[in-house]
């Protein structure tokens, strides 16, 4: 097996191949009606997400295509978690619209941009990105179990400025590239203007 096969194949790629194939499972669930049974699919898929980062860190199985994967993972499953609020618990909805609309735009438009810019999915895995995603689940976990609006608008209005440093980080970067730790991280990316 060549090094290619093998970072395709590996531990941390399965994982967030995983956190794929529940989406679907996430939105017949939620379109069903079935909301205990997709608060413990999501769970599971939360899961896999911490996982396949600590993972590939720790078995030195990082990979571009991981680090696309996980990406891909994480908006798909974001987008699964507004559509299941949405068909699950249309009240928390209502009340939540403005948040979620800033949570689906904050997911959105910086991987727009960069398809835009750079001709490829972003998947930056900043500080902040990281710090967010983990502040998500919990967040989610409270507003709907809990009625805790205040923590979970909190952590969106969080995910809105970790968006706008992915923006930033598009608009630096020449040319695509993968787990940048934060935009300061870049200072020698950007191209110094020229003398007249």
């Amino acid at each position: 097996m060549n090094n290619t096969e093998r970072n395709i194949f590996s531990i941390p790629n399965m994982l967030s191949l995983l956190r794929l194939s529940l989406v679907p499972v996430l939105l017949v669930l939620a379109a069903s009606g079935k909301a205990d049974a997709f608060l413990q699919v999501l769970a599971i898929s939360l899961v896999t997400d911490v996982l396949d980062g600590y993972l590939a860190r720790r078995l030195d199985q990082i990979s571009e295509l991981g680090a696309k994967l996980d990406s891909c993972g994480d908006m798909f499953t974001y987008g699964s978690m507004i559509l299941g609020i949405y068909w699950l618990w249309p009240e928390v909805f209502a009340a939540q619209a403005m948040y979620l609309l800033a949570a689906a735009l904050s997911f959105t438009l910086p991987v727009a941009l960069a398809l835009s810019k750079l001709g490829e999915y972003p998947s930056y895995h900043t500080l902040a990105a990281k710090a967010a995603a983990l502040l998500l689940a919990p967040a989610y976990y409270l507003l709907i179990l809990g009625g805790d609006d205040l923590f979970f608008r909190v952590v969106i209005l969080f995910h809105v400025l970790v968006a706008l440093e992915e923006v930033a980080i598009t608009l630096i970067l020449r040319q695509p590239r993968s787990d940048v730790r934060s935009v300061f991280s870049l200072r020698g990316e950007v191209v110094p203007p020229t003398e007249p």
